[in-house]
């Protein structure tokens, strides 16, 4: 299961709106210095983008809770959605470098692999949609991100603890 943190937005019966939150390694997004990741957020705009979860645990509006996407389904969709039109490309343009020996006929051909390969991606999907498609791309609400950072603080403290006994054992051995 893939994790990320959302807020919850709106909630409807069993479904809830979810918005990413945006995390960055260095923290200095929209400062005037930094990376430049926010010089480039302020020309494109950092768009936030909305979607539907499973609300399993009954999150209210304006909570903080992880999310979760299964891998199987992600993995499909990026072999959907990059794979197979790249593949169709190639096709087309090797079979063009083959039978017709033109340049811009070969350019032309990747073109329409491309093309013919998004368009087969899309039917592929519309036909799929009314079977099981559309109830296996849902993302599920696992726990509040609440809970997440009490394990994680539980873990580190752990951690700290059996450091601080494996720092006092060398301590003693070497005092001997």
């Amino acid at each position: 299961m893939i994790e990320e943190y959302a807020v919850v937005t709106s909630c409807v019966n069993s479904r809830a709106t979810l918005e990413i939150e945006r995390r960055t390694a260095c923290s200095l997004c929209g400062q005037k210095r930094g990376c430049g990741n926010a010089t480039w957020g302020k020309l494109l705009g950092h768009k936030s983008h909305a979607f539907e979860a499973e609300n399993p645990i009954h999150a209210n509006v304006g909570d903080s809770v992880v999310v979760g996407v299964d891998e199987y389904t992600m993995l499909n969709s990026v072999f959907l959605l990059y794979i197979v039109p790249l593949l169709a490309m190639l096709i087309g343009a090797v079979l063009a470098d083959t039978l017709l020996k033109n340049e811009f006929l070969v350019i032309l051909s990747a073109a329409l692999g491309l093309v013919s390969g998004f368009l087969w991606v899309k039917r592929h999907l519309m036909h799929k949609k009314g079977r099981h498609l559309n109830t296996q791309c849902y993302a599920v609400i696992l726990r509040h991100a609440d809970e997440t950072i009490s394990d994680e603080n539980n873990v580190e403290r752990t951690k700290a603890i059996a450091l601080d006994v494996s720092v006092k054992k060398f301590q003693t051995k070497r005092g001997q």
